[in-house]
């Protein structure tokens, strides 16, 4: 069963765009054989240019769906992310039915319809999945303001360091936005 935490910020969640989300995600659960149970978070913001930013994850086991959308219309960007999610399905659901049962489950996670994707284009979703380069590397200690200095040295989006004071992975990387994230480990 999906349960559904929808925020709001800058906007007032009324009935009506509740019932619009959970009527529009709701449609998702004909790609499971069992719904399952999962939180549906949405974040809904409207930006001072009046332009809705419509957020939706839903972590699954063996997968998260995540998708925004960014629109003049709140419900038009619900209903432009529900299409992002359920591509994102489509294009997972092999391989995903396929771990499950690597894992020794009798059971497939996605219902498999012969009309999903024409089987030259299940192959084309696992080629591009495929890894092409493998690169090994030492971490080297330092804090994440070198780590940044580093990643735009090399042109890079992202860099993975060891922190000097934590000893734990971390990774920097360029945002959308040109400022900078952080995204530490345990």
């Amino acid at each position: 069963m999906l349960k559904y935490n929808i925020r709001g910020e800058n906007i007032n969640i009324t009935d009506a765009i509740r019932d619009h989300i959970e009527k529009k995600v709701g449609k998702l659960e004909r790609y499971f054989n069992e719904t399952p149970e999962a939180n549906v978070h949405v974040n809904l913001k409207v930006n001072p240019n009046k332009k809705a930013k419509v957020e939706i994850t839903i972590p699954l086991p063996q997968l998260v769906l995540r998708a925004e959308e960014v629109h003049d219309d709140m419900y038009a960007a619900v209903d432009l992310i529900v299409d992002k999610l359920e591509r994102q399905i489509r294009k997972h659901k092999t391989k995903v039915n396929r771990k499950f049962r690597d894992q020794g489950s009798a059971k497939e996670f996605f219902k498999m319809n012969g009309n999903d994707l024409p089987a030259n284009q299940e192959q084309e979703d696992e080629d591009e999945l495929k890894i092409v380069r493998t690169k090994q590397f030492s971490l080297k200690p330092m804090d994440s303001e070198e780590a940044v200095l580093q990643m735009n040295m090399l042109g890079h989006s992202f860099f993975i360091f060891t922190d000097a004071e934590t000893n734990a992975t971390n990774i920097v990387y360029r945002r959308k936005d040109g400022k900078y994230g952080l995204i530490e480990t345990n």
